[in-house]
């Protein structure tokens, strides 16, 4: 089991209940967006997060009232606690600039939503504690190095840019898909036995280069 996540209190129930013999548990799909400030630098990444329907059906375990499911309003007082127990993970977010790695401040403008499907959406705004000139090659990675839960970037639109300077543009770097017997392996025991610090989840990351004249 992945600590880090188990230490969220909306997922500690999918956690727990999950028996399956390889990874991974859970499933997120994401839509980012690069935000730059009104002087052209870019000063964060914004994050929507959607859950498995494995995943969205533990989450909200309790939480619906009449059938319904809960209204952002009646999930707001889980939104602080789980989006605080991220930063030991780092946000599940790696950004670079060239080959430097670039430090996040604590997110701001969080809210946990449940659709008619009953499927969670997490969004979060993740502001760099120094904004950074959008001139040098910038790139980001959202993935679990354990990879307990994996990361996929939706296939419509899945990065956009906010306020970007005229001329820049995005670009992919799909992984490359893991060998059958590098899949076979991915067993439960596999994991545990990964030493402090392993990053495995990172073969599966896309890139996502912001590229600006």
């Amino acid at each position: 089991m992945d600590a880090r996540f188990g230490s969220l209190p909306i997922v500690l129930g999918l956690l727990c209940a999950s028996p399956a013999a390889a990874h991974p548990h859970v499933w997120v799909t994401v839509g980012s967006e690069v935000i730059f400030s009104r002087d052209g630098k870019i000063t964060g990444v914004r994050h929507t997060w959607i859950f498995d329907e494995m995943y969205s059906a533990y989450a909200v375990q309790g939480l619906s009232k009449d059938g319904r499911p809960p209204t952002r309003e009646e999930l707001a007082p889980l939104v602080k606690t789980n989006v605080e127990a991220l930063a030991e993970a780092e946000y599940f977010t790696l950004a670079k600039q060239g080959n430097v790695k670039l430090k996040f401040k604590n997110p701001v403008d969080a809210t946990l939503e449940v659709d008619q499907e009953k499927i969670v959406t997490l969004r979060f705004t993740l502001p760099l504690e120094t904004p950074v000139a959008a001139q040098k090659p910038f790139s980001f990675q959202v993935y679990d190095p354990t990879y307990y839960i994996a990361f996929e970037l939706k296939k419509q639109n899945p990065v956009t840019m906010a306020r970007a300077p005229s001329g820049c543009s995005l670009s992919l770097v799909e992984p490359q898909s893991p060998a059958a017997a590098e899949t076979q392996k991915m067993t439960e025991a596999f994991f545990q036995s990964f030493s402090p610090g392993a990053f495995f989840g990172i073969k599966f990351a896309t890139r996502v280069n912001v590229t600006c004249p």
